[in-house]
């Protein structure tokens, strides 16, 4: 039986062992051959580029990796730590990138996979911030700095952020509801799974004519456990994964 996983915002980092540790214990015990894991952005708390030949970035190419040949399909996503991730990270994991909207079915149902960054539209200073980044020529000028330079950069980053969050209300880093809606009708779905904004919940909206939508919000990863989101073929359903699990049933 084909399974389809469903996880985000791992943040894997260095200063972060126990959830690498989490992560690796997941790959090595969940999916199984003909399986595809789905991961939706912020797998990195921070990537610097493809050539990144750190103890992280190499750790995680290996999982990755092993779990493709094992006869599992990767898809991932960027998120809003690791927009820098390339082609080529993916050809050495195995992997496939996928673009920021991606429609695949779930549970029977055509759903939109997002990271959900784009979904966050009061955050206008984020916004405005995405979109600088995300430019090919801003993007071309990072990848040209030595990985010194570029690790350097995304601490910084990274600091910057967590001053930022700390600023601004709750609700300006939640989803537009608004936006949600027009997202789903652009295309065309009922169902929407993202993460991001790391308020793990399942939500369901009214949309014009009368029909309705359900959007499944994924969880950050902790150090000991996480939900994770599994679809057989016919149901989408949460199942918690523990650091502590001795053997995992497949």
């Amino acid at each position: 039986m084909t399974r389809q996983w469903f996880i985000s915002d791992l943040h894997l980092a260095l200063d972060r062992p126990a959830t690498l540790q989490l992560f690796d214990h997941f790959c090595t015990a969940y999916p199984g051959t003909g399986d595809r894991l789905f991961i939706l952005g912020d797998l990195f708390d921070a990537w610097i580029g493809d050539d990144d030949d750190g103890e992280l970035a190499s750790h995680v190419r290996r999982i990755l990796a092993a779990l493709s040949t094992r006869g599992v399909e990767v898809a991932i996503q960027r998120g809003n730590r690791d927009f820098l991730m390339g082609q080529r990270l993916m050809r050495e994991c195995g992997a496939a990138l996928l673009r920021d909207c991606h429609v695949t079915a779930v549970a029977g149902q055509p759903t939109l996979l997002m990271h959900g960054d784009l979904l966050c539209t009061d955050d206008i200073a984020y916004q405005r911030w995405r979109r600088r980044m995300r430019n090919p020529l801003v993007k071309w000028f990072l990848l040209r700095k030595p990985l010194s330079e570029r690790r350097r950069i995304a601490a910084e980053l990274r600091r910057r952020s967590g001053e930022a969050k700390s600023m601004k209300a709750a609700e300006i880093m939640d989803v537009n509801t608004a936006t949600v809606v027009r997202y789903l009708q652009r295309y065309g779905v009922r169902q929407l799974i993202h993460g991001h904004t790391h308020r793990p919940q399942v939500h369901h909206h009214a949309l014009p004519g009368g029909d309705s939508a359900t959007r499944v919000v994924l969880p950050e990863w902790h150090t000991d456990h996480v939900a994770v989101w599994v679809d057989d073929g016919n149901s989408l359903q949460s199942h918690t994964v523990r650091g502590d699990e001795r053997d995992a049933t497949r």
